[in-house]
């Protein structure tokens, strides 16, 4: 009797992430970790305490599926006012397990087997696999090699009548480009006479730089009428484990939404949603959250510059791309490996956000961490 189930899987390319391997290799050689992106600093206590206060107030049971009431009026407040666009808080705001459940449950939503969906390389991890297991067809459109910013050409002539979705992540991850207005308002006339659904990933809103503006797609009609937007309390409060996000978007488009999320994951924990209620009746921690990372990118950048490694722009989010030809021929896994064993500071090849592994010998750091450790990550770094 074979005591093996034959089970064939439905994400057979998929293994273990590099994010998940240039971590254990960082813990094996103590390297300064800059791959991942999370922070190595605490959020504030503030919000910490609003937790508790959650807690003893009596906050423990289930909430409502879409959302506690008053997180999702924060929202909705937070959008309009950023964004001059009016969400119902009732019926167009869904409180998410973060924003990676977030998008999965827009795909299984919309997405039927057979549709396609565009992807914008490089992109992060998990938008392919989503696909994938809805049942649809990935059509890759990179962005363009060494800038980063959209090819509307290319774009253009993906589209067709098969196209469901389409998926844009700005500030973008992991270059740190950020789509301009422009930009924006090219994609929303390459819309237009489609009935293409806009995913847009929006979780590194508030940390855009050089006094730049986050141009979400609330802000553009013809895109906030066809679009689910996305994000993340965890990126923005330094709270990435607390796995908390949400989704705005028409009442139609959201009543799908909530089919696939009640099913997914129904609801999510009560005491947190409450405290981020509360800590959200004041703007100034995410307003200013983009001059707390600018400065961070600032002192890496001038760190690096020290070095061989080629800056490459930075617009947002907190990840720094560098060009590494002048350093190594290696590939840019190899190099990563490389760097991690000899000089003891992780990053991330930029290939491993392409289905084909393009290799333009780009790597990624994450600054999201203590001053301290990133002075650390510079003092190694100026072997190079």
């Amino acid at each position: 009797m074979n005591s093996e189930v034959n089970l064939v899987s439905k994400l057979p390319q998929v293994g273990t992430t590099i994010f998940t391997v240039m971590s254990a290799l960082a813990a094996e050689h103590q390297a300064v970790n800059l791959g991942q992106g999370f922070p190595d600093f605490d959020c504030d206590p503030a919000l910490v305490n609003a937790v508790t206060q959650a807690m003893q107030n009596g906050h423990n049971q289930y909430p409502p599926m879409p959302g506690v009431p008053i997180l999702r009026a924060a929202i909705a407040s937070k959008i309009e006012a950023l964004y001059a666009h009016s969400y119902s808080a009732e019926a167009e705001i869904t409180v998410t397990a973060g924003a990676t459940q977030a998008i999965i449950t827009v795909v299984l939503a919309v997405v039927h087997p057979g549709d396609e969906v565009i992807v914008l390389e490089p992109c992060y991890d998990s938008y392919v696999p989503n696909i994938e297991i809805a049942g649809g067809i990935v059509v890759r459109v990179p962005l363009k090699p060494g800038t980063f910013r959209p090819d509307f050409a290319a774009l253009a002539a993906a589209i067709n009548t098969k196209t469901r979705a389409i998926i844009v992540n700005s500030p973008h991850n992991p270059s740190g480009m950020v789509w301009t207005r422009e930009e924006m308002h090219h994609l929303e006339q390459l819309l237009a006479p489609t009935d293409v659904i806009l995913i847009s990933d929006e979780v590194y809103e508030h940390m855009v730089f050089d006094g730049a503006t986050h141009h979400s797609a609330a802000m553009f009609s013809g895109l906030a009428e066809r679009a689910f937007v996305v994000s993340s309390f965890g990126k923005t409060f330094h709270v990435t484990g607390w796995k908390v996000g949400y989704v705005a978007a028409p009442k139609a488009l959201m009543q799908e939404f909530r089919k696939v999320h009640q099913f997914n994951v129904f609801t999510v924990n009560t005491p947190m949603q409450h405290a981020l209620a509360t800590y959200l009746q004041d703007s100034e921690p995410y307003l200013n959250l983009s001059n707390f990372y600018q400065e961070k990118r600032d002192l890496f950048r001038f760190g690096l510059a020290k070095t061989r490694l080629k800056l490459l722009p930075c617009e947002g989010t907190y990840f720094q791309s560098v060009d590494i030809s002048e350093v190594s021929s290696l590939s840019e896994a190899e190099f990563c490996k490389w760097l991690t064993s000899e000089i003891g500071v992780a990053a991330i090849p930029t290939s491993a956000f392409y289905g084909n592994g393009f290799d333009q010998q780009i790597v990624r750091f994450c600054f999201a961490k203590k001053n301290e450790t990133l002075t650390m990550a510079l003092n190694k770094l100026k072997k190079l």
